[in-house]
């Protein structure tokens, strides 16, 4: 199946304001659909700044500053990158789907594709309704 690529303004309108859509959230340029977790991500929710973006900073340093909602992981330490793989693994791949990756993931810096992109292997998901 061909992968989907997702621009910066396609991925913010998936950022879970509209009751009913789909909540996107990315790390690392990989999408996952979080709406399972709507009650984490949802309109309101604790951690409904980091959808809707890359929030990769984020993520690696828990943080929820707006400065840090970014795939930007310049001067990251060894405990924060170890960190991110750990909660990109444990956390996202492990309970949310795949749905694309962002441009930059894709792309090369003047659009042509990187010929290095790999799509990542994905878990498994038996989709149940949950209540």
């Amino acid at each position: 199946a061909p992968v989907r690529l997702f621009t910066e303004p396609e991925l913010a309108r998936y950022d879970g304001q509209q009751e009913g859509q789909p909540i996107y959230l990315a790390v690392k340029g990989v999408v996952f659909d979080v709406t399972s977790g709507k009650e984490f991500y949802g309109k309101g929710a604790p951690y409904n700044a980091l959808v809707g973006k890359d929030s990769t900073r984020g993520v690696a340093k828990m943080s929820l500053d707006p400065a840090d909602l970014t795939h930007d992981i310049t001067g990251l330490t060894d405990e924060e990158l170890k960190s991110l793989d750990d909660i990109f693994n444990n956390v996202y791949k492990a309970k949310y789907p795949i749905v694309g990756y962002t441009s930059r993931r894709i792309l090369n810096e003047d659009g042509s594709p990187n010929l290095d992109f790999k799509p990542e292997d994905q878990p498994h998901f038996n989709i149940k309704d949950e209540f």
